[in-house]
């Protein structure tokens, strides 16, 4: 994988800090704004990340128990992301990696199937609570 260019951190800052701020601005929980996911229209179930953008929201607006209670995952997840991005940041501006990970071939398959179980646990009688409030 090839070093990241400092434009490259810029703009994907740029887009992530725009989409963020657009639904931190426009209220997920009212209707009309976004649309529906397209499993959630087409069958009824909830997909890994429905409630996804309503976390985002709480998450903008410093709720971190609404986060957790639209999507537990996403609320978990995001401010990885952010600290994945930040160590990306950082070898682009100075060329040094401050933390070096080796990433393992299965771990994209892990990821699927956790998300493919939380999916099913979500969506289970009784589990309710993992639904996106």
């Amino acid at each position: 994988m090839s070093a990241p260019t400092r434009a490259s951190v810029v703009w994907t800052a740029t887009g992530v800090g725009a989409a963020t701020l657009l639904v931190a601005a426009v209220n997920p929980n009212d209707q009309g704004h976004y649309p529906t996911c397209p499993l959630l229209a087409l069958t009824g179930i909830y997909c890994p990340f429905c409630g996804g953008l309503r976390a985002v929201h709480d998450l903008a607006h410093l709720d971190i128990a609404g986060a957790f209670a639209r999507n537990p995952v996403a609320a978990l997840a995001l401010p990885l992301i952010a600290v994945v991005w930040a160590l990306w940041a950082q070898q682009a501006f100075t060329g040094r990696r401050l933390l070096r990970i080796q990433s393992k071939p299965w771990w994209g398959w892990a990821v699927v199937g956790f998300l493919a179980v939380f999916m099913v646990a979500r969506n289970l009688p009784g589990a309710g609570w993992l639904s996106p409030a």
